[in-house]
């Protein structure tokens, strides 16, 4: 006689195995809201939500508004202390950020997330690498404004999309 909650756990397991990090958060997220189960520790965070209200909300919410609400930091130290990132890419995401959520900016360029990592002694090898690995994720956390030059090293402006600013909020909150 096999025990039903082990057979659940495996299924799940082998449910998840094939996708990606951000895809295994939704769906347990998603299951997690449809079950009534809360979730905690570091796969809370983002708020749950059912799968067509969080499409929904999102569709409503712009990123002013994300901004609006974003925590306030005087210094960006305050803000990478709170958020904690472990990776590059989320060094980078941390940094554009600032720019963008705290600062006011519109977008940012590279040179201007590395200046602000090493100062707190968190310099990236190679910025541009953290941010193309942003814009791979799907939803992409950011995107490619412009580019300036035709060199491989040209200046490039990037901003934070809608996920991103979600991704950093969830951060800084667990």
């Amino acid at each position: 006689m096999s025990d039903p909650e082990i057979g659940a756990m495996s299924s799940i397991a082998d449910a998840l195995h094939d996708l990606e990090e951000d895809a295994q958060g939704r769906v347990l997220r998603w299951a997690a809201e449809r079950y009534g189960v809360a979730l905690s520790g570091p796969t809370a965070r983002i708020a749950v939500k059912g799968a067509n209200e969080a499409e929904e909300e999102a569709s409503q919410v712009s990123d002013e508004e994300i901004s609006a609400e974003a925590p306030k930091f005087e210094h960006f130290a305050e803000l990478f202390n709170a958020a904690s990132p472990k990776t590059d890419v989320d060094r980078a995401l941390v940094a554009g950020y600032w720019f963008q959520a705290i600062q006011g900016d519109p977008s940012f360029q590279a040179a201007d997330l590395n200046k602000e990592l090493k100062n707190l002694g968190h310099a990236l090898k190679n910025v541009t690498d953290a941010l193309g690995g942003n814009q791979e994720k799907k939803p992409a956390r950011v995107i490619q404004l412009r580019k300036a030059g035709a060199s491989r090293q040209a200046r490039k402006l990037y901003k934070l999309t809608h996920e991103g600013l979600v991704y950093v909020q969830g951060l800084i909150a667990s």
